[in-house]
C-alpha cells in the first residue's frame, strides 16, 4: 500500500479509502466490521463517512454509518485510523437533520461535529468536510451555474472561522471540502491565508473515466495550492464494473434507488461504459481493474475512495486500486476520453 500526505497537513493517508455510505442501508453492522477489518488488513488507514449516510439519506438511516463505524473504532488502536467524516448543507430538503438547520454557521458546525463524534465514539476526527457549499452550486449530476436559483449563504470567512475554533480545540486535525467548484477552493485558500486561519487540505469529488471535470479547472489549482483531490465514485455507481451492460436491471444502486444517480443517466453514459468495456477486453483486464488502475495512478489523486456492499467487491476494489497499466492502455483510454468527454459530469 502507497501513502500520501494531504495538503500542508501531516495526515498520512493510504492511496485507497473506504469509503462507507452502504453501511446501514445494503450492508448491517457486522457486515461493515467485516469490511473495516478487511481493509485495515489490507493496510487501509483511511475511513470516509458523513453524518448523512447510509444513502440514500432518509430520517431512518440518518447517523446509522457514523454508529457503526463507531462501534468499530472503540476497539481499535485510534492513531492507527485517519477518519474522515462530512457535515451536510442546505438545498438538499433534509430536515431531519438538526431540524432543517443546515447552513453552515458556528451553532450548526458545532452541533453537527458533537454528533458525530457521539456516534463515532472517538474524541476527534482527522479530516472534517463539508459534504457540498452551503452556497448555489450545480450539484450531483447538474453542470450548468443557474443564477435564477441564488439563495442567501454563510459568508465563506465565517464558515471557515467556525471550522477553525474546532482545529483549535482539537476535535478536527484538518479541513477539506467536498464537491466543491474551482471558486470555492480558491476562496478558501484566500480566507486562510489573509486570515491565518486553518487551510483546506483536500476536495473530494467526483472522478472516473466517465467524469474527469478535474481536470479542466481543479487540476491547477491542486497542484499549485497543495490541495489533493479525493476520488469517489471511481467506478461510477457500478456502471464500470460492466454489470449493467449485459442486463440494465440488474440489482445496484442505480436501480435500487432510482433517480439518485442522475449523473449516470445522461446520453453518452452508456455508449462510453461499452467503449471502455471492449477497451479492457481487448487487453484482457476487467473494466473494474481498468477503471480503478486509471484513477489511482492519476498524479493529482491522494486517495481513491471505494465502496463495496460485499467482500468480493470490496478485494477487487483494492487490488484494482493497486494494479497498473500499460502506457498503451492510458493512450487509448485518453482516445476514448475525447470521444466521450465527460459523459457524465
Amino acid at each position: 500500500m502507497q501513502y500520501a500526505t494531504l495538503g500542508r497537513s501531516d495526515l498520512k493517508v493510504s492511496r485507497v479509502c473506504l469509503g462507507t455510505m452502504t453501511f446501514g442501508t445494503q450492508n448491517s453492522e457486522a457486515d461493515a466490521h467485516r469490511q473495516l477489518d478487511f481493509a485495515l488488513a489490507r493496510d487501509v488507514n483511511f475511513i470516509d463517512t458523513a453524518e448523512m449516510y447510509s444513502v440514500p439519506p432518509n430520517a431512518e438511516s440518518y447517523g446509522k454509518t457514523e454508529t457503526y463505524i463507531g462501534t468499530w473504532l472503540k476497539r481499535q488502536a485510534r492513531d492507527r485510523i485517519v477518519l474522515a467524516t462530512k457535515i451536510s448543507g442546505p438545498g438538499r430538503g433534509m430536515k431531519w437533520i438538526r431540524n432543517g438547520e443546515l447552513a453552515f454557521n458556528r451553532k450548526n458546525i458545532r452541533a453537527a461535529i458533537e454528533g458525530s463524534l457521539r456516534r463515532l465514539q472517538t474524541d476527534y476526527v482527522d479530516l472534517y468536510q463539508l459534504h457540498w457549499p452551503d452556497r448555489n452550486t450545480p450539484l450531483f449530476g447538474q453542470y450548468q451555474f443557474d443564477p435564477e436559483k441564488e439563495r442567501d449563504f454563510v459568508p465563506l470567512a465565517e464558515t471557515l472561522e467556525a471550522l477553525a475554533e474546532l482545529v483549535k480545540e482539537g476535535r478536527v486535525r484538518c479541513i477539506g471540502l467536498s464537491n466543491e467548484t474551482p471558486w470555492g477552493v480558491m476562496q478558501f485558500v484566500r480566507l486562510a491565508e489573509e486570515r491565518n486561519l486553518p487551510r483546506v487540505v483536500s476536495v473530494q469529488n467526483a472522478y472516473s473515466l466517465l467524469n474527469r471535470t478535474w481536470e479542466t479547472g481543479l487540476a491547477e489549482i491542486g497542484f499549485r495550492e497543495n490541495v489533493g483531490l479525493l476520488a469517489y465514485s471511481p467506478l461510477a455507481f457500478g456502471l464500470l464494473s460492466g454489470k449493467y451492460l449485459a442486463d440494465a436491471q440488474t440489482s445496484g444502486r442505480v436501480t435500487l434507488f432510482p433517480g439518485f444517480g442522475q449523473r449516470y443517466s445522461k446520453i453518452n453514459v452508456l455508449p462510453a461504459v461499452a467503449a471502455y468495456a471492449d477497451l479492457a477486453r481487448r487487453h484482457g483486464i476487467s473494466l473494474t481493474r481498468l477503471a480503478l488502475a486509471f484513477v489511482a495512478s492519476r498524479p493529482f489523486v491522494d486517495s481513491t475512495i471505494i465502496g463495496a456492499t460485499t467482500m468480493e467487491q470490496l478485494h477487487e476494489d483494492i487490488d484494482g486500486c493497486t494494479g497498473t497499466l500499460p502506457e498503451e492502455v492510458v493512450n487509448e483510454i485518453e482516445a476514448l476520453h475525447l470521444r466521450y468527454f465527460n459523459p457524465a459530469p
